[in-house]
């Protein structure tokens, strides 16, 4: 098993737009292999993206709502109907605040062998699947906060209101 650590927010990959996948080989297995090792390493985890271990590649993993696997360049369609939940991030470690999100989100990309690959999901895996892709566009769930919430997120993570990394 290879729980990779998060990286944090400051950490430029994380606002970097990542690389399409064209290479569907044994080192992409190993990074989702990696990935779901990192998200199952620890209890309460939704999802973890590439950019989080380091990498910037369009693969993420997530297990919500009883639904778990990968999906790597995808897309979204989202239905207007929204949902406004709280949401937080390992790459933002202890912080939530309410998250307005797409209710409905349907995912397309490929699986690991470049199959087609979609899903579909209402509620918490919705929120996931946007949550990931965002990741892959080098976008926090923060950057999607408006008004007062936005700006006493951002005073929170400038005043590194976060749990550090040791103590996830």
């Amino acid at each position: 098993m290879t729980m990779r650590p998060i990286r944090i927010i400051g950490d430029p990959v994380l606002r970097t737009e990542c690389e399409p996948v064209t290479t569907f080989d044994a080192e992409l297995r190993a990074l989702v292999t990696d990935l779901m090792d990192t998200l199952l390493g620890a209890p309460g985890r939704a999802g973890v993206a590439a950019p989080q271990i380091g990498v910037s590649a369009q693969v993420f993993v997530y297990d919500a709502d009883g639904h778990r696997g990968h999906l790597i360049n995808p897309t979204l369609e989202l239905s207007d109907e929204l949902q406004d939940d709280e949401e937080g991030c390992l790459s933002i470690p202890g912080l939530y605040f309410p998250t307005a999100r797409a209710l409905h989100a349907t995912a397309h990309g490929v699986d690991q062998n470049g199959e087609p690959l979609s899903i579909t999901g209402s509620g918490f895996l919705a929120r996931a699947l946007q949550h990931e892709t965002d990741h892959l566009r080098g976008t926090l769930y923060v950057d999607t906060l408006r008004g007062d919430i936005r700006r006493r997120a951002l005073r929170e993570i400038r005043a590194g209101r976060f749990d550090s990394p040791s103590r996830r």
